[in-house]
C-alpha cells in the first residue's frame, strides 16, 4: 500500500503591494518545477487574482466556480508551459471569511480528492493583513515575507510580522529581500529588519537568500512569461534558482501539517 508524499506548503505575503510578491511566487514555482518538482500555485489574492497573467495561462474558471458547485477543483486547474499547476483565484468575487461551513467543507473535500502527488504548494496571498491573508499564513508550514529596501515596505513588513508572531504565535517566518542592489545589500536589509523584530517582538526571522534587481523580470512579465523562461541566463533567473535550491534544502517539517487537505482544513478552521 503506497502512501502519499506530504506536500510542503509555503505562504508568500508582503506588508504592502508593489514589492514583487506575485512575481516572486510565480518564479519560485517555475524554478522548483524546472528542478523536477511537482508544484501547485494557489492564487490566494482573492481581490485581484493575477498569477495567471504572470504564468501566461488562460484560466476560464476559478475558485468561485468551485464554490458555486459549477466546477470541480480538477476542472479549474490549469497547467502552465513550465508544468506549474495553477489554482486560479476568484478575482473580485468573494472572501474566504464570508463562506459558509458547508461551502468551505466542500472546498476541503475537493482538495482531498486530488490524486496527484504535489511536492510544493505555493500560496500567493494578497498584500496586507486582511483576515483572509492571515488565515492563509496560519495554514501554511513556512511563510515568506517579501520586502523591498524602502521605508514603507520595511514598516509594513514589520507590521505583518508583528501580527503573525504576537497575535498568531507563528514561526518559520523567512524574510525575502527583493529587488536589492546585491546579495550583500539584501543580507544587510535582513539584518536591519531582524534586529528590530528581535528587539521589539522577541522573535528572530530566518534568511536564505535575496533577489537582486533585474530589469528583465519586468520585461518577461510584459511578455506573460517568467524570467526563468524568458532569460534563463539572467541574474534574476539565477537568484530564483538559488531561492528554489535553498527551499528544497531546508529540513522537512516533520509533523502532521503536510498535505493539501490539511492545508485547506486548517485554512477553513481559521475562518
Amino acid at each position: 500500500m503506497s502512501t502519499k508524499r506530504k506536500t510542503e506548503v509555503i505562504g508568500i505575503a508582503s506588508g504592502k503591494g508593489g514589492v514583487g510578491k506575485t512575481t516572486l511566487s510565480v518564479n519560485l514555482a517555475v524554478a522548483l518545477s524546472m528542478m523536477g518538482k511537482s508544484v501547485m500555485l494557489l492564487d490566494g489574492d482573492l481581490g485581484l487574482a493575477n498569477a495567471q497573467i504572470a504564468l501566461g495561462c488562460q484560466a476560464s474558471f476559478n475558485l468561485s466556480h468551485v464554490i458555486a458547485g459549477q466546477k470541480t477543483l480538477k476542472e479549474i486547474i490549469v497547467t502552465s508551459r513550465t508544468g506549474v499547476k495553477l489554482v486560479p483565484g476568484a478575482s473580485g468575487v468573494y472572501h474566504m471569511a464570508d463562506l459558509s461551513p458547508a461551502i468551505t467543507a466542500g472546498i476541503v473535500q475537493s482538495f482531498s480528492e486530488l490524486d496527484e502527488e504535489i511536492d510544493y504548494l505555493i500560496v500567493d496571498a494578497a498584500a496586507g493583513i486582511a483576515p483572509s491573508v492571515l488565515a492563509f499564513m496560519e495554514a501554511c508550514q513556512r511563510r515568506f515575507i517579501v520586502v523591498r529596501d524602502e521605508p514603507s515596505s520595511i514598516a509594513d513588513a514589520y507590521g505583518i510580522i508583528k501580527v503573525m508572531t504576537r497575535d498568531l504565535d507563528l514561526d518559520e517566518i523567512y524574510l525575502i529581500p527583493n529587488m536589492v542592489e546585491s546579495q550583500a545589500a539584501g543580507a544587510q536589509l535582513f539584518r536591519r529588519v531582524n534586529d528590530v523584530c528581535d528587539r521589539f517582538l522577541g522573535k528572530s526571522l530566518q534568511y536564505i537568500t535575496s533577489i537582486e534587481a533585474d530589469e528583465l523580470v519586468l520585461t518577461a512579465l510584459k511578455k506573460y512569461q517568467s524570467i526563468m523562461e524568458f532569460a534563463p541566463g539572467s541574474s534574476g533567473a539565477r537568484d530564483f534558482r538559488r531561492l528554489a535550491d535553498a527551499l528544497a534544502s531546508l529540513p522537512v517539517i516533520d509533523h502532521a501539517s503536510g498535505g493539501l487537505q490539511f492545508f485547506m482544513e486548517r485554512l477553513v478552521k481559521q475562518n
